[in-house]
């Protein structure tokens, strides 16, 4: 019997059949006063209704945007095929598969994504994915209190904080101690603040490259100084920078973790993005997520399982390395088809031409009158400009005239409203980068 579309002589009948005369007669058990009276849910409507409704609200979607936002997630080139790849009925599914008899092709498209994370990052191991790059940080936190038995985790200020934000719900009733340095918008870390916060109690220094605002670092001093005092260091990176510059593991970076956004997943609402983990070899058993391995069957065929399952929360319960038991699979799937399009000399292509496109943007934007460089540290993609008034109402000044001209810094920094966090992908023409500079100076004459 169908339940949703049932006529009111349907729901009579479907209501004696089990004895009772009225559907309030279902909730007698509960007092009259904590029942809400009413729902202010409205009628039923037709599917062509509900058609029409969505298309007049994804009518009010700023599509046709020339897009320099950035922040974590970015406007880059999706190849066709990856779309057509990815929506094959084989793969489509988020879920990794537990009986490897029937999977073997998903559980290799997960294999093959590990193996390229491990190659991207310079690390030994890799998971099967986690649901975005702030829960891939945060599950690094928790990787790192884990193995060193400490409870404070120490806070670059320029890491993204939308990630600090998901550290600190997930961690509020864990006791741990999270202690984030201040914020240097446009500089590198400072070294000093650094040295005096770690203590013998600290399990982990927690740094981006390049950072929040596009600062480009190396951390192979501030790894140094971690493992000196008994700590790790995890490292939020940018998987499109690695086509030019330094991988985490090369730093001496233990944990890396990254937002998969910009290897194949379009901008759409906050997700579903992808999650990156890697880390050295040492943690493998205190990893989160889900690994895939491989195998040989019983006639001697390479093959692909789940792996190291015992320190999984379906095993192990409350005593598990982490609470997740779940992965990205899909998106995951879309990022190893992307990089297998673009291959190690088109990743390293793609990172010099939104390296030399954001340079040209520099210099076209700081030739604006009443416009200036936060600063001239190194940057990929992404730099910091000083606005003369509230970049706020600037921005949305450029969006009028077609242009999302980057992030107004002041949302998340209250001593940064004039800022303007500004991105520029591959996908940014001259004359858009042009078109930018020349209707900023006219928003501001």
């Amino acid at each position: 019997m169908s339940y949703i579309p049932h006529t009111k002589q349907q729901r009579e009948e479907m209501l004696a059949a089990i004895g009772v005369a009225s559907l309030d007669d279902l909730f007698t058990d509960i007092p009259p006063a904590k029942r809400i009276p009413h729902l202010n849910i409205p009628d039923g409507i037709s599917e062509h209704e509900v058609l029409t409704h969505m298309r007049q609200l994804a009518n009010r979607n700023a599509t046709d945007l020339t897009c320099f936002l950035g922040g974590g997630f970015y406007d880059h080139t999706i190849p066709a095929a990856v779309d057509a790849l990815a929506s094959r009925g084989e793969f489509f599914t988020a879920y990794t598969p537990y009986q490897p008899e029937v999977a073997q092709g998903t559980l290799q498209a997960i294999f093959e994504y590990q193996s390229m994370v491990c190659r991207l990052t310079g690390l030994d191991v890799a998971n099967a994915s986690l649901y975005d790059g702030g829960t891939a940080l945060n599950e690094a936190v928790l990787t790192a209190v884990n193995a060193t038995g400490r409870n404070t985790v120490l806070f670059s200020g320029n890491v993204n904080p939308l990630y600090r934000q998901i550290v600190h719900t997930h961690t509020a009733n864990l006791g741990l101690n999270i202690v984030e340095l201040p914020h240097t918008i446009g500089q590198q870390i400072d070294r000093h603040a650094i040295t005096a916060a770690i203590t013998a109690d600290t399990a982990a220094v927690v740094v981006q490259n390049p950072d929040f605002f596009g600062t480009v670092d190396d951390f192979t001093d501030i790894a140094a100084l971690a493992h000196q005092a008994g700590a790790l260091l995890i490292t939020s990176f940018y998987p499109v920078s690695l086509g030019i510059l330094k991988r985490p593991a090369d730093m001496g970076t233990d944990i890396a973790t990254a937002e998969g956004q910009s290897l194949g997943l379009p901008l759409s609402f906050g997700g579903p993005y992808l999650g990156i983990y890697a880390a050295r070899q040492a943690l493998v058993r205190r990893i989160p997520g889900r690994v895939v391995g491989e195998s040989l069957d019983r006639h001697g065929n390479r093959s692909f399982v789940l792996t190291l399952q015992a320190r999984e929360q379906h095993i192990r319960r409350e005593r598990a390395t982490s609470n997740i038991c779940t992965n990205q699979a899909l998106c995951a799937l879309r990022s190893t088809i992307h990089l297998s399009l673009l291959g190690k000399a088109g990743l390293v292509e793609q990172a010099e031409t939104c390296l030399h496109k954001a340079h040209y943007a520099r210099e076209r934007l700081a030739a604006v009158k009443g416009v200036t460089l936060r600063s001239q540290a190194p940057t990929f993609n992404e730099f910091v400009i000083d606005l003369p008034d509230n970049a706020d109402t600037i921005a949305t000044a450029l969006s009028e005239r077609g242009i999302a001209a980057g992030l107004p810094l002041g949302k998340l920094f209250p001593d940064a409203h004039n800022s303007l966090l500004v991105a520029v992908t591959e996908k940014r023409s001259q004359t858009e980068i042009d078109a930018l500079a020349n209707t900023l100076q006219e928003v501001l004459s």
